[in-house]
């Protein structure tokens, strides 16, 4: 499936290649036609199957790993687990529901443009921040805007309740979300580790 956000891109991208080839310019309008496929597969969206597991937490994102730590940062409080994972722009970049629960709170903070992977990314970045409201305790994702995506977008409304591995935003090319877990989960994952959203376990609950 493609995500109907692509639409103003590919059809933008014609337009392009299409006055390019009627002014002779035919290089560039098969680059322009060339932007048009990695569009369509930028805004992929394939269909996945969370495990049956009811107490395993799936990434909320493709991608891989760069952070694991326990953090005293304004994300998380210092009995939490931090998990970041970075999309580059090959990466599937629809957002998925690690657990089921019901979306507490849901705030948009304005800030900068820093390349995602970079620490101050975290700090300066501008970033979505939803708050999931599980029965093991509140898991909080933020999605992080990087240099080339400056446009996060969030499909779901507080008071809503996810799935496991259902869809609830995207952000548009490279950058990065992070998942903050509660100290009765045990992460599963470690930095350098690649992870499918609504897939891959990254974390369990201790039972």
């Amino acid at each position: 499936m493609i995500r109907k956000e692509v639409i103003p891109y590919f059809v933008g991208g014609l337009f392009v290649s299409s006055f390019f080839y009627l002014i002779w310019l035919e290089p560039l309008a098969i680059a322009s036609l060339i932007l048009c496929v990695f569009f369509l597969y930028f805004f992929r969206d394939p269909e996945r199957i969370p495990p049956a597991d009811p107490y395993a937490v799936v990434a909320p994102a493709d991608g891989k790993i760069i952070t694991v730590r326990k953090s005293s940062e304004s994300l998380c409080s210092s009995e939490h687990t931090e998990i970041s994972i970075f999309m580059s722009a090959f990466n599937v970049h629809v957002n998925r529901s690690p657990f089921d629960g019901i979306v507490k709170e849901i705030t948009h903070i304005p800030g900068k443009f820093f390349s995602a992977f970079k620490e101050k990314a975290y700090r300066e970045n501008e970033y979505i921040k939803l708050t999931l409201e599980t029965p093991y305790g509140n898991i909080v994702l933020r999605q992080v805007a990087g240099y080339i995506a400056r446009r996060a977008v969030c499909w779901v409304k507080e008071g809503e309740s996810l799935k496991k591995g259902q869809r609830f935003g995207m952000i548009k090319f490279s950058s990065r979300v992070d998942i903050c877990l509660p100290a009765n989960f045990k992460v599963t994952v470690k930095e350098g580790d690649k992870v499918k959203a609504g897939k891959t376990i990254i974390a369990s609950v201790n039972k």
